[in-house]
C-alpha cells in the first residue's frame, strides 16, 4: 500500500496527453502507455499484472467505483472523475472513459483513456465527493457504496435534472 502523507502534491499533466491502460476482466493491468507510466511513477514492471486499484486514492469514494463496476458488468461504457495516487504518495486528477473490451461478442477485459480533469469541474466535483464520503462513514460497510452512489444520483438529478452521466460529461465539456 502506499504512503499517503499530508505534504502531498498534484501531479499535473498537457491536455493533449493521454493516459491509457487496459485490464483483465479482474481489474488486473495488462497495458500502460508511457503518459501513465510517468504521471504515476510507476515503472512498466511495477503496473503490469497489479489490480488498476493500485493507483485508487483514499479521497475516492467507493460509490463511483461501485457504479464504474456495475456499468462495466451491463456491458456499457463509464465516465466519472477520478483522483488518482502515484507511487510516491502524490496525486492527479482524471476525467476517465472506462470502456469493456469486446471479442466476438465476450467481454475480454476494459480500456481506460483519461484526459486531464478541467480545474472549474474539479471544483465542483470535489465537494460532491466529500459529501459521498460522509455518506459513507456513517453507513454500514456493506452498503456504504450504495448508498453513496444513490445520494450522488439523486443529488445530480435534483440539482441538474440529469442523470448521472450526461451531468459528468456535460461537466467536463463546459470546462475543457
Amino acid at each position: 500500500m502506499i504512503a499517503v502523507s499530508a505534504n502531498t502534491r498534484e501531479v499535473t499533466f498537457s491536455a493533449d496527453e493521454l493516459i491509457v491502460s487496459k485490464t483483465d476482466l479482474r481489474g488486473n493491468l495488462t497495458y500502460a502507455n508511457r503518459h501513465f507510466m510517468r504521471v504515476s511513477n510507476f515503472a512498466e514492471s511495477e503496473l503490469l499484472g497489479q489490480p488498476h486499484n493500485i493507483i485508487r486514492h483514499p479521497d475516492m469514494p467507493r460509490g463511483v467505483y461501485h457504479a464504474m463496476w456495475k456499468t462495466l458488468k451491463s456491458k456499457h461504457e463509464f465516465f466519472g472523475f477520478v483522483k488518482n495516487l502515484t507511487s510516491d504518495g502524490n496525486f492527479y486528477w482524471v476525467f476517465a472513459n472506462v470502456t469493456p473490451d469486446f471479442n466476438k461478442g465476450n467481454v475480454e477485459g476494459f480500456f481506460s483513456v483519461r484526459r486531464q480533469a478541467p480545474r472549474a469541474a474539479l471544483a465542483v466535483i470535489e465537494p460532491v465527493y466529500r459529501q459521498m464520503r460522509e455518506i459513507e462513514q456513517r453507513s454500514r460497510k456493506e452498503t456504504a457504496p450504495t448508498d453513496s452512489w444513490n445520494w450522488l444520483q439523486e443529488h445530480v438529478k435534483s440539482e441538474t435534472g440529469l442523470g448521472y452521466e450526461e451531468f459528468v460529461i456535460g461537466l467536463y465539456e463546459e470546462h475543457c
